[in-house]
């Protein structure tokens, strides 16, 4: 169950457990360079019409870059599309701010791979205490003492355009900013840039922080240290990312909200570029392979939080996250059956 195939164990002593935390220069001073100005400069620059702009700019790009072309498309291949449109996509979730393709699709896939274990170190937990987690995100790597080798596949190293943005994804806020200024001056520029990428990036830790944590859960992933929730209330504001505990169960589906009353943006953008013959061959859950390890909640009899027993080795941060669930015995699961039971069209 711990297969994400970008990630290949070297040897026996490959795991996600034994590492510490670094701090990443590029990481913190490009977040410290955004907040800074962004808390120094949006109250002095402040206008409707820069906070309007800003709004609609983190709107576009989490949705449909960071949510639809980097993690539902780029990261998970939940749909087909021409490969412009994808690029387009791509584009936008680099203007988010976190990194370019390649360095999205590792920092995904290497937390992925190590939550799936039955431990792994708390920098992919959140389980620390809330000031520790942002300082390790915000501005610390993990570094591994046995990490997996990370082989990206085809579709992310061989187009030029991609090779492109790795390299420069820092400098394509620029001909954003140009065209702001222009229009706008520098209040545009203050937040159409600054206090965006500030917004984005803290509100991209502060969700997964809290969609490991807290909320509701359907389905429970036997063997993983860490389980998704689903967090009520800020399933549009996130662009549906907040139905984390669906995501955790179905990770190649196109749709993360997939009951009643789960508002997902990102797919109502997939469902409107379907519709106009844009997108095709959209996955979603009762077109997945079962996987054995799913279980619905209601058939597990006691589902608690991870908990962790934490001791500082000679520099070196170890954990001892266990799934509660890790030594039960996996069954299959009829996920078209439960699919179709949560009415999922």
């Amino acid at each position: 169950m711990h297969g994400v195939h970008r990630m290949h164990i070297l040897s026996e002593q490959t795991n996600p457990v034994e590492g510490k935390p670094v701090w990443s220069p590029v990481k913190s001073l490009w977040f410290t360079a955004m907040a800074t100005i962004a808390l120094c400069g949006a109250g002095v620059t402040f206008t409707w019409g820069a906070a309007i702009v800003s709004c609609l700019l983190t709107i576009i790009t989490l949705c449909l870059g960071h949510s639809v072309g980097f993690h539902r498309l780029l990261i998970h291949r939940s749909f087909d599309c021409p490969r412009w449109l994808e690029y387009c996509l791509v584009y936008l979730g680099v203007l988010v701010g976190m990194g370019g393709p390649r360095r999205m699709v590792y920092m995904h896939d290497i937390r992925d791979w190590s939550q799936r274990h039955p431990k792994c170190h708390p920098f992919f937990v959140h389980a620390t205490p809330i000031w520790l987690d942002w300082f390790w995100q915000m501005h610390c790597e993990l570094k591994l003492r046995h990490p997996p080798e990370y082989r990206p596949d085809a579709p992310i190293t061989s187009p030029f355009f991609y090779r492109i943005l790795d390299r420069t994804w820092m400098l394509q806020q620029v001909p954003v900013a140009l065209c702001l200024y222009i229009f706008g001056g520098t209040s545009w520029v203050v937040w159409g840039i600054c206090v965006r990428i500030t917004i984005s990036l803290t509100g991209h830790w502060l969700v997964g922080y809290i969609a490991h944590n807290v909320g509701p859960q359907t389905w429970i992933v036997e063997g993983a240290a860490v389980q998704g929730h689903n967090v009520p209330g800020l399933g549009l504001i996130t662009m549906g990312e907040a139905w984390h505990n669906n995501h955790h169960a179905f990770p190649e589906s196109a749709r993360l909200g997939l009951h009643a009353g789960q508002s997902d943006p990102g797919w109502w953008a997939i469902s409107l570029l379907r519709q106009i013959g844009l997108i095709r061959n959209v996955r979603l859950p009762q077109d997945l392979p079962e996987r054995a390890e799913l279980r619905r909640v209601s058939d597990v009899p006691r589902v608690t939080t991870c908990l962790a027993d934490e001791s500082h080795d000679n520099g070196q941060w170890r954990s001892d996250y266990r799934s509660p669930l890790s030594q039960s015995t996996p069954r299959n699961i009829a996920m078209r059956d439960a699919c179709r039971a949560s009415s999922i069209d």
